[in-house]
């Protein structure tokens, strides 16, 4: 008998062991038979401005350098970066996204014992499972409740951290965009150092809300590791870039497990611009703004029930979300079904925030199904 998964291959189609994420406009184009610039994509948070002109043209630039190995050290992009955020380039470690940096922390340092939330995004689970085999999770979930706004309870957060050797954050929360503020955070962190456990905190969407950031308080506790990523907020999806800052005592070690190469020339040139381009961040703050407020006014008169949130994108609650999730799907929008995290079921989807032209198609649809 050929299994689901064998038959899928057989008919061409590469199932990886892995949650399915936002943002398959290949997957799904083909399906329709659609082309892929047809499709309007709000599955995945990424800036509806795109690549910046002096980001395209760097990578135009870059391309006669491609017969060149890139540097393994990434030292420009490193200097950028701590110029950029005024740290030490020495505690900076850049990745292939953060979500190689995600799976190579637990596979370095082998924690036992993670904390991580629900819902939350499903990768530092999968990362910790991984790093240990599957036999036997290493992993502890901490729930976070509807009622509270998905909010975290600190108190109860440290105390759910005893015994664990890795705790993961994500801050904004993707998919709720709940924040924690940045005092909230360093009381977890310490409590954490307490308890010598590693507190990892995803900062992907943190370009939103800057000043609850925790990155340079990194350099007083060997126990708090931030990471960033670059593929949201400047559009860098395709070339995949992010970093983490690690105290000083700790990034050799988690050096030693770290592949050579993994950031391509292109994207470590194209990084270093889009850091340098205030006009195109200073853009993108005002269309946020806006457009985040013409969201919320019209899901409020659809009266679709929505979670505040402090990123660029909104976790809606809905009835029958896989149905509207099709709905849309099958007239060429894409939105996230989050009935697959952990904690969430088939009453949620998340929308990304877009430019005003995609918002508006996105609000007249949801509302044409909200009043079936």
């Amino acid at each position: 008998m050929i299994n689901e998964k064998s038959a899928a291959v057989s008919r061409g189609v590469l199932q990886y062991a892995t949650t399915e994420h936002g943002g398959n406009i290949y997957k799904i184009a083909g399906e329709l038979g659609l082309p892929e610039e047809k499709m309007i994509d709000f599955s995945a948070s990424i800036n509806p401005l795109g690549l910046s002109k002096k980001v395209k043209e760097t990578i135009r630039k870059g391309m006669d350098g491609l017969g060149n190995y890139p540097d393994p050290d990434t030292s420009m992009l490193r200097q950028k970066i701590a110029e950029h955020i005024d740290i030490d380039p020495a505690t900076i470690l850049c990745g292939n996204g953060s979500t190689e940096l995600i799976y190579l922390i637990p596979r370095a340092l082998k924690p036992e014992q993670a904390l991580v939330p629900a819902p939350t995004f499903s990768e530092y689970e999968r990362a910790c499972k991984l790093c240990r085999g599957e036999v036997t999770s290493p992993v502890t979930r901490y729930e976070l409740k509807e009622q509270n706004n998905f909010q975290f309870h600190i108190d109860s957060f440290i105390s759910a951290m005893q015994g664990c050797e890795m705790a993961f954050l994500c801050n904004p929360n993707n998919p709720t965009g709940a924040i924690l503020k940045r005092e909230e955070i360093l009381e977890i962190a310490e409590a954490a150092g307490r308890q010598r456990c590693y507190l990892v905190v995803d900062e992907a969407f943190i370009d939103f809300t800057p000043e609850e950031s925790v990155i340079h308080d990194v350099r007083d506790n060997p126990h708090l590791i931030v990471l960033r990523s670059m593929t949201k907020f400047h559009a860098l999806t395709g070339l995949r870039i992010g970093y983490a800052v690690f105290h000083k005592d700790l990034i050799g070690r988690v050096l030693e497990f770290k592949e050579p190469w993994t950031v391509n020339n292109l994207a470590q040139e194209a990084a270093v611009t889009a850091l340098d381009d205030r006009e195109y961040i200073e853009r993108t703050y005002r269309l946020i703004a806006r457009e985040k407020k013409y969201v919320e006014k019209s899901l409020e008169k659809c009266g679709i029930s929505f979670f505040p949130s402090a990123a660029n994108y909104y976790l809606l609650k809905v009835a029958d979300a896989g149905g509207q999730v099709v709905l849309l799907r099958n007239k060429g929008i894409l939105v996230r079904d989050c009935s697959n995290f952990r904690g969430l079921n088939n009453s949620y989807i998340r929308i990304a925030v877009k430019s005003r032209k995609h918002n508006k198609i996105l609000m007249k649809e949801l509302s044409e199904l909200c009043a079936v």
